[in-house]
């Protein structure tokens, strides 16, 4: 079976939104290049692909066109480099539609404490929060399409400065909120 990847996304988008439920807890497991090796059944419900589609496609297979790179670049920096990661991440459905999630991805250690994957748990993000973070997102999205990932990187930096927080403690207490 072939790999899935963002290139095999849906190039229909639709704003048809499936909400997770407060119980709602999704659970994946890739390889250190992200290609997924473990998916829950909550996982495979919200996406709307089968298991066998998911298993082996890549994660990005599920990133909506919406999402700033910028946040996906500081969650691979973070990561790689053994830290934790929190962040609200709108994630592209099988049939153009999305669903929104509050998400933790952390390191898998060996024995000897190499990294050899990433878990990601998602929960439903706060009405709140996502009310606040759309707006920056779409301010990145611009700035990355009219000046790359240096524009995009050099915006959240400034909003971040301005607001005196790390994207790590902005998205934290907006999930709070």
């Amino acid at each position: 079976m072939k790999r899935l990847s963002k290139n095999d996304a849906p190039k229909h988008i639709t704003q048809n939104e499936k909400v997770m439920s407060e119980n709602d807890f999704i659970v994946s497991k890739t390889d250190t290049k992200g290609y997924i090796t473990y998916c829950n059944q909550i996982f495979i419900e919200m996406s709307g692909y089968t298991k066998e589609e998911l298993i082996g496609a890549n994660h990005n297979l599920i990133r909506h066109p919406d999402m700033p790179a910028v946040a996906f670049a500081l969650a691979w920096d973070l990561i790689k480099n053994g830290k934790e990661f929190f962040g609200f991440v709108k994630n592209l459905k099988k049939d153009g539609g999305f669903y929104w999630v509050f998400a933790y991805i952390t390191a898998d250690y060996d024995t000897r404490g190499n990294i050899i994957g990433y878990s990601s748990f998602r929960r439903k993000p706060s009405k709140a929060a996502l009310e606040a973070i759309v707006p920056v997102y779409k301010l990145l999205v611009d700035a990355e399409k009219k000046g790359g990932m240096k524009a995009s990187n050099d915006l959240l930096a400034v909003f971040l400065k301005e607001h005196n927080t790390t994207y790590n403690d902005l998205v934290m207490n907006l999930q709070k909120s």
